[in-house]
């Protein structure tokens, strides 16, 4: 599967990508990087920077995954290119790292990137976000786009708020549409670090994360899908939301609990919730 292209710091960016033409300015997420294709099979395959998922994701990228075999327009992405496997798409899994974003709004997964097999090449951001659309899926959000090059000065750049949390943007990536691209890192978020790790077995990662809030959360969730409320189907729910919204609580800890055992703790205290205990 296709490599994700580099976005090196503004110091290292080609010359030729403030020299002329017009920018697309993006929010740079503290998303964990994913990749997918579709197989001819009709599965897909998904990978992070490094590896390709082949046995299995990766709990920290389960919700973006779901979220997209879900959401995946695939008789749309089928009609459009002759080799839907050479088609690599490119984007963010936003589960909790070290911003904390509003994750009742933020989608799992958010797109940046669309390398066409076919021609060779990755497509320019316009059409990236058009692909996006086309396949029910969305792509990372764009500050300004088609400003002039050279009236960017990046040294003098005013960051705005993020579109994903009340909270500035870990940074922005200045792209133009033949592939040149840079990261300007925001000066208000050099210092952040994960938050503080929930220490313990999977009880005390339950007594931390698995709230009546979050309980309530699922069984609705349930509903909507229209499947029936029981134990399984809402503790299934509610541990995919803790693997998402608390990731780094849990994998910053000295032992970090497999979902099987998340599970396990969460059951009796959604199963009391449910008795109405």
């Amino acid at each position: 599967m296709r490599s994700f292209p580099p976005v090196p710091p503004i110091d290292d960016a080609p010359d030729s990508l403030l020299s002329g033409g017009h920018l697309w300015i993006q929010e740079e997420l503290d998303a964990g990087p994913l990749r997918f294709r579709l197989r001819p099979d009709g599965r897909i395959r998904f990978g992070d920077r490094d590896r390709t998922f082949d046995d299995g994701v990766p709990p920290a990228y389960r919700a973006a995954a779901s979220h997209v075999r879900k959401r995946l327009d695939r008789e749309a992405l089928r009609a459009a290119v002759g080799d839907p496997s050479s088609v690599v798409f490119f984007g963010g899994s936003l589960h909790l790292r070290r911003v904390e974003y509003d994750f009742d709004r933020v989608p799992p997964f958010l797109g940046f990137d669309v390398w066409d097999g076919d021609r060779g090449e990755f497509l320019p951001p316009d059409a990236v976000e058009r692909v996006y659309r086309r396949l029910d899926l969305r792509a990372v959000d764009a500050f300004q786009k088609e400003v002039r090059a050279v009236d960017f000065d990046p040294d003098r750049y005013e960051f705005p708020g993020s579109e994903w949390y009340d909270g500035p943007p870990l940074g922005v990536v200045v792209r133009d549409k033949t592939g040149n691209r840079t990261a300007i890192p925001n000066p208000a978020l050099s210092g952040i670090e994960p938050p503080e790790p929930i220490e313990g077995d999977a009880d005390a990662v339950v007594d931390r994360t698995v709230t009546e809030d979050r309980i309530r959360r699922a069984v609705e969730d349930v509903e909507a899908r229209g499947d029936t409320v029981s134990v399984p189907a809402v503790v299934d729910r509610t541990v995919a939301t803790v693997l998402r919204e608390d990731h780094a609580r849990i994998a910053g800890g000295d032992r970090t609990p497999d979902r099987g055992e998340l599970r396990a703790a969460a059951a009796e205290r959604v199963r009391r919730h449910l008795d109405g205990d």
